[in-house]
């Protein structure tokens, strides 16, 4: 557990390091900067001891609250530079569940078009994508409630970043399948969109479906 006096030491030093730095540079020769990759690399090493990925998931929950005043600090004073901690730990927010915090991330990254450390493969849009309509269809799988307005957050910050059509038609198919409760049309709209961007990403049945409850519901009120 990271004390009031460290938090407040790694805010004003991760804002400082943040604000010395500017779009298109790293943060790389900063000591406070090294210091949090040297204990990123170590939690990491923890991390990699662990099979399980929901224990992994219970792991992150609990190593994130030491990053919170470095994010917070970045967050606030940052010009862009590229910072593979908060970029990091933008990905084990989702993992951990904490969408709202790792899209205040994204909110920050993406204009500035940080990118994700060299591990990971994917672009940032394209991460805050892909896992968070993953983590939707996992909740949708087993039956768990998943907050709508948080894909419509990710939606707006990715729709003008490039990325595999596939990857937005997921995003798109579970806005669609979220909405359906309580929009049909909207739900329809997402659905359709999804269909176009990746025939297979299986939404014809959902598709059929809401058109023939629109239909229906047309008709009840003509008839009322």
């Amino acid at each position: 557990m990271t004390s009031p006096a460290r938090a407040h030491f790694q805010r004003v030093a991760a804002a400082e390091a943040s604000a010395s730095a500017v779009s298109g540079q790293t943060l790389e020769g900063c000591s406070q900067y090294e210091l949090m990759l040297i204990k990123l690399a170590e939690d990491r090493r923890r991390l990699k001891t662990i099979q399980s990925m929901e224990a992994k998931a219970e792991l992150k929950r609990q190593l994130l609250p030491d990053y919170a005043p470095w994010v917070e600090g970045a967050l606030t004073a940052g010009q862009g530079a590229q910072d593979d901690v908060l970029m990091t730990v933008m990905l084990w927010r989702i993992d951990a569940g904490d969408y709202a915090g790792a899209l205040d991330i994204a909110e920050y990254a993406i204009p500035y078009a940080l990118t994700m450390p060299d591990r990971y493969q994917r672009t940032t849009a394209t991460t805050v994508a892909e896992e968070l309509a993953d983590a939707a269809k996992r909740a949708r799988d087993g039956k768990q409630p998943f907050d709508v307005a948080t894909l419509q957050r990710a939606a707006e910050l990715t729709t003008a970043e490039d990325m595999h059509d596939q990857v937005r038609a997921k995003l798109h198919k579970e806005l669609g399948l979220l909405l359906e409760p309580t929009n049909l049309d909207t739900a329809l709209s997402h659905l359709t969109r999804a269909k176009a961007l990746h025939e297979k990403v299986g939404v014809v049945k959902d598709i059929e479906r809401i058109e023939k409850a629109i239909k229906n519901s047309a008709a009840g009120q003509s008839g009322s």
